[in-house]
């Protein structure tokens, strides 16, 4: 993909945009583990995907996406679990050691991330062009909506969710 040319400056740090995105997957795992067990593959209102789909698709884009950044390879998104409808995981356990293992993925790779990556324009998951700053700000905006989908559930389900500035 082309690179962009502009003479901006940097609004945020990349190691600033880490421990932001981060911060909000602390909080996303709080709300996980607030789950019950019984109800985290299939509870739903609405006619909404139960909360462990929404969590496969959050750690499945971060991990897939992360290594498209800093290959160049990127999975396509028809490719990516969440779209097959079949999890692999049947206990929420087991996506919480995903989610932790995507964790990690983000931290190996964040420090490769080729230099000027930040400027080039990418088609993500073979679908999505655009900045690369601009793609990873959907994956955290991504994360956000879906857990804001998972406070509904919990309260739906009498438990209180972790408090949203909880991201530490």
């Amino acid at each position: 993909m082309k690179n962009v040319t502009a003479n901006e400056e940097t609004v945020i740090q990349s190691s600033a945009f880490l421990d932001h995105w981060q911060g909000h997957r602390k909080l996303t795992r709080k709300v996980i583990e607030a789950f019950p067990e019984d109800q985290f593959f299939t509870f739903s209102i609405g006619g909404m995907r139960p909360f462990a789909e929404m969590v496969l698709e959050m750690a499945s884009m971060a991990s897939h996406g992360m290594n498209g950044v800093v290959t160049g390879h990127w999975t396509h998104v028809k490719e990516l679990g969440h779209h097959s409808g079949k999890s692999t995981f049947s206990t929420k356990q087991e996506l919480l050691d995903y989610w932790d293992e995507v964790t990690g993925i983000i931290e190996n790779y964040w420090p490769q991330i080729p230099e000027g990556k930040f400027g080039e324009v990418v088609k993500a998951f073979g679908e999505y062009e655009g900045e690369v700053p601009g793609i990873m700000l959907y994956w955290v905006d991504n994360e956000i909506h879906h857990r804001g989908q998972g406070y509904v559930y919990l309260r739906a389900l009498g438990i209180e969710p972790p408090g949203f500035w909880d991201r530490y």
